[in-house]
């Protein structure tokens, strides 16, 4: 069960960016979370599961890493992907227990670039409703989503 997100979230983070790489090798690498420890470091591991009754997507136990300095923070979470349009795919966090969750949100959008057919516009958009993972951590997570953003030309341009 997650937790409805009440006002604005503790984390919200988005980075946009162009990927040189075709549009259809970038939207399969946003779409699926098992790609994800391949381009992004913030994603330390991706394994998917069985969907469960209610789950209106693919469904992946995920591993999310983040360090500063010598202290280093993990988190497991269940997520399933709950949007899978051309162009837009989110997942969110959707554990099976009977307690409440913060929430997590991950919405990625590409178009091609209007400049360069041959390059893909991408979004990247983390948000997260706890406490946990806020105020230090958000430098940390923006300079991961950052940084992948060059991770994933290198993937995209392998797998097409």
């Amino acid at each position: 069960m997650n937790r409805a997100t009440s006002g604005k979230p503790a984390l919200d983070k988005t980075v946009d960016a162009t990927i040189a790489a075709p549009l259809e090798a970038v939207r399969h690498a946003v779409g699926d979370l098992g790609t994800y420890p391949n381009w992004m470091e913030l994603v330390a591991e991706s394994e998917s599961v069985a969907p469960a009754d209610g789950d209106v997507g693919p469904a992946w136990d995920v591993t999310i890493r983040a360090k500063i300095g010598p202290f280093a923070r993990s988190k497991r979470l269940r997520m399933v992907r709950t949007i899978d349009d051309p162009g837009i795919v989110r997942f969110e966090r959707r554990e099976l227990d009977e307690r409440e969750h913060s929430a997590w949100v991950m919405t990625s959008k590409v178009n091609v670039n209007a400049d360069d057919a041959s390059a893909t516009d991408v979004s990247i958009s983390l948000s997260y409703d706890g406490a946990l993972w806020s105020a230090a951590l958000e430098p940390v997570l923006g300079t991961f989503i950052g940084s992948a953003t060059e991770e994933l030309t290198t993937f995209a341009n392998r797998a097409s």
